[in-house]
């Protein structure tokens, strides 16, 4: 992963990082407030050798003391130096017990030996402390006599007597609280960016084009009212999401002009994408353009056009293709312009041979010699074959992706199966985006204001904000206000009757 990648990842998850690392600030703030106070005594020790006058035997006494004085720092622990100092303070505790609360060490090259004493009490601790040096003198004196009445020649002095500390040496208000805050910082980072790395859902064309080399060539917009109104360029022609299938129109157009495919499947990878309402939604505004439409469902396991449109749906592709209706007498005319729809008729009970036949092949023949635009809706790509068999003898697919649905793998297997056959794969089509996820992206929305409101007809003021009634709303095709520009005569000629308002909206409305 590169800078960018990393900087992706704060933005998008800054709100779960700084969660985390507030609760973890708050936590190492409660034990802090929550933790017994303690403090820290601390005496020193120096150890010497009883030597001549001469400089050999000073330098052989340094040396000797040297080399004891490790031996006598692990002593500072040991019963025969604690025992003592139980008996002299009178502590309710056990050598080991009291052993744990004091540490003792060596600085380097040093004849000198610290000792720590760590208690709740700070007089206790400085007690203890003393007392460990003192009792300590005693034995390392005791030990080291030599036989007879001579005196020891090891002597340890205590150099700093321990005084009774003022402020706890822990818990460190300050330190817990950078601690925590760094802590946290590093987990909630370290979280989003596992979330980031496990997470292969497709959200964006990011994750589109790390799979495939299709083109997105629509993003569309979730509404809640979506599974309410599923013909949403029908029923709110000038909402944001019926701009978004205008714009997929236009892109279609656009595709490949040399080439341009004159039959496209409909499909997803899984059910529930919604390939039936783009593809319905998708040849009312060709037929609006002026096109002349064909509309074919065939997903002849769970049909959708017939219900959505409110169609005669018992007769359709199904007796076509058996031969007992005529395809004139089977189509069925929809709305007010040149589309007509092909409802699936019956459901058979071998789908994919059906589609495969001769007889579709003859079928989609006479639609493209009567039809300027034959779209076929088809069930989804990975359950079974059925859209991978007409996507090779079509002009190519438009293949919906669900956003926050389906996974990066999912999609990618959908894509390959129309690989596998030598299928075009003529773009992908973003749907259900939530408004999050549409950044970096702006066009033109005209909000239409009557005359009797504006006081004046055929005048135009530009404003910030948006119509919030979709009905009052209508949306321009002029390329010099859109990034993906479309002629529409119709659109134009009522744009230049009545007066609009001018707004300039992010794509998060898609």
């Amino acid at each position: 992963m590169e800078l960018h990648d990393y900087l992706v990842i704060l933005r998008k998850r800054w709100m779960s990082i700084l969660l985390i690392t507030a609760l973890w600030v708050a936590v190492a703030m409660s034990a802090t407030l929550l933790a017994t106070p303690t403090y820290q005594a601390k005496s020193q020790v120096f150890v010497s050798v009883s030597t001549g006058g001469s400089t050999a035997d000073l330098l052989q006494g340094s040396n000797f003391s040297q080399n004891q004085v490790t031996s006598y720092t692990d002593m500072v622990t040991s019963p025969r130096v604690l025992i003592p100092v139980i008996e002299k303070l009178g502590l309710a505790t056990t050598p080991d017990q009291l052993a744990g609360s004091i540490t003792a060490d060596n600085p380097l090259n040093t004849q000198l030996i610290n000792i720590t004493v760590t208690d709740v009490s700070p007089r206790t601790a400085s007690d203890i402390a003393n007392a460990t040096a003192e009792s300590l003198g005693t034995q390392v004196t005791a030990l080291e006599k030599p036989a007879g009445s001579q005196p020891s020649p090891i002597h340890v002095s205590t150099i700093r007597t321990a005084s009774v500390p003022t402020a706890p040496a822990s818990p460190n208000k300050k330190l817990n609280l950078v601690e925590g805050l760094l802590v946290g910082l590093v987990l909630g980072f370290g979280l989003a960016l596992l979330r980031d790395v496990l997470d292969t859902k497709v959200r964006t064309d990011a994750d589109v084009q790390k799979i495939t080399d299709a083109s997105v060539i629509a993003r569309i917009g979730y509404d809640d009212d979506a599974p309410v109104h599923p013909l949403i360029v029908h029923s709110s022609p000038h909402s944001h999401r019926s701009e978004a299938f205008r714009r997929l129109r236009t892109n279609l157009q656009f595709l490949d002009i040399a080439d341009r495919p004159k039959t496209i499947v409909v499909t997803s990878s899984l059910s529930g994408e919604g390939k039936s309402t783009t593809a319905i939604n998708l040849a009312i505004t060709l037929a609006d353009a002026g096109s002349k439409v064909a509309l074919v469902d065939a997903d002849l396991r769970l049909p959708a056009v017939a219900e959505y449109m409110g169609l005669e749906g018992e007769v359709g592709l199904t007796t076509v293709l058996i031969g007992q209706v005529d395809l004139q007498e089977a189509i069925q005319p929809w709305g007010d312009h040149d589309l007509h729809v092909l409802t699936s008729g019956e459901v058979p009970p071998n789908p994919s041979e059906l589609l495969g036949s001769r007889s579709m092949a003859n079928l989609l023949e006479q639609l493209t010699s009567q039809y300027d635009i034959v779209l076929i809706d088809t069930p989804p790509l990975l359950p079974v074959t059925d859209a991978a068999i007409l996507a090779k003898i079509t002009g190519g697919a438009v293949v919906i992706a669900s956003a926050d649905r389906i996974h990066r793998q999912q999609l990618a297997d959908g894509l390959g199966s129309l690989e596998d056959v030598g299928a075009r794969v003529l773009g992908v089509v973003l749907n259900r985006l939530a408004h999050k996820q549409n950044n970096g992206y702006s066009y033109y929305d005209y909000a239409y204001t009557p005359a009797q409101a504006t006081g004046a007809k055929g005048r135009r003021k530009h404003s910030r904000s948006a119509s919030s009634d979709p009905a009052q709303t209508r949306t321009t095709h002029s390329s010099t206000r859109r990034v993906s520009s479309e002629a529409d005569p119709s659109e134009t000629d009522r744009i230049d009757q009545e007066p609009v308002r001018v707004t300039s909206l992010p794509h998060d409305d898609l």
